[in-house]
């Protein structure tokens, strides 16, 4: 159901639950875009302090070379034998806002010319300017699973895998995905949303409801990790840039619920 921008507003829920070394929780509300690379939204200027999606938000590296988000994506999916072709690739992500762009969890949904699912691509972003892709075969609900093996938070050490559920949304969004480790679930992600076409009444709305969204997100991470520091958590440091994965003991492998 995309707006008049050919785009779809999530007014959104996000969990996070930390089961070990202690209990931790916290919930945070905000909202996403869902956009098609193919159509990204140009909003009017008076609109545009409120979202914009530059590549530079959402590109890796091209060694200078520009690129957009779709040949970006495009890329990246070729240099892991997946051929995307003339197929449609949908993007869950937050816009710039306020001049300020974070985005924790980025989703690519692939799909070739058919319409037929190619893959799910999971892009995670650390709080140190970092971002690292996660690339799922297709799945009829969205399942998938991953060795971890990029840093994001100081209190994890890069061990375990993270078992996903991503189904593309529709009028409702439902993600998860579990960290687990040596011992068991570690931690937990949620993101639950309704879906509003994307429009200026809908973008006004969400602005007012929860201003300042992306700047929150920021601070209200390192917000967190402040707390769990004083709580006398242990730190562990980035690992050297190229330094090998440790391996992982076995991890359980039961089924992920989707709820």
């Amino acid at each position: 159901m995309p707006g008049p921008w050919g785009a779809v507003l999530y007014e959104t829920r996000t969990i996070h639950v930390r089961t070990t070394p202690r209990t931790r929780s916290f919930r945070h509300r905000g909202y996403l875009w869902l956009v098609d690379l193919d159509r990204l939204p140009t909003l009017p200027r008076p609109l545009r302090p409120l979202a914009r999606f530059l590549p530079r938000d959402h590109a890796q590296d091209a060694g200078g070379e520009p690129l957009t988000c779709r040949q970006d994506i495009e890329r990246y999916l070729t240099g892991h034998g997946v051929r995307l072709g003339r197929g449609r690739v949908l993007m869950l992500t937050q816009a710039r806002s306020l001049g300020h762009v974070f985005n924790p969890l980025t989703v690519y949904w692939c799909r070739d010319e058919a319409g037929l699912p190619l893959c799910t691509v999971a892009e995670v972003h650390n709080t140190y300017g970092g971002r690292h892709r996660y690339l799922l075969p297709p799945d009829p609900e969205g399942r998938g699973e991953s060795v971890k093996d990029f840093y994001v938070s100081p209190f994890f050490p890069v061990d375990g895998r993270y078992r996903m559920v991503l189904p593309e949304p529709g009028s409702r969004l439902h993600l998860t995905v579990h960290l687990e480790r040596r011992g068991g679930r570690a931690f937990t992600a949620t993101v639950r949303g309704t879906a509003r076409p994307a429009g200026p009444a809908a973008l006004l709305r969400a602005a007012l409801t929860h201003p300042f969204p992306t700047w929150a997100v920021s601070l209200h991470i390192r917000y967190q990790g402040i707390r769990l520091w004083l709580s006398g958590l242990p730190v562990h440091p980035r690992p050297p840039a190229g330094r090998p994965r440790p391996t992982d003991e076995p991890v359980p492998t039961e089924e992920v619920p989707t709820r």
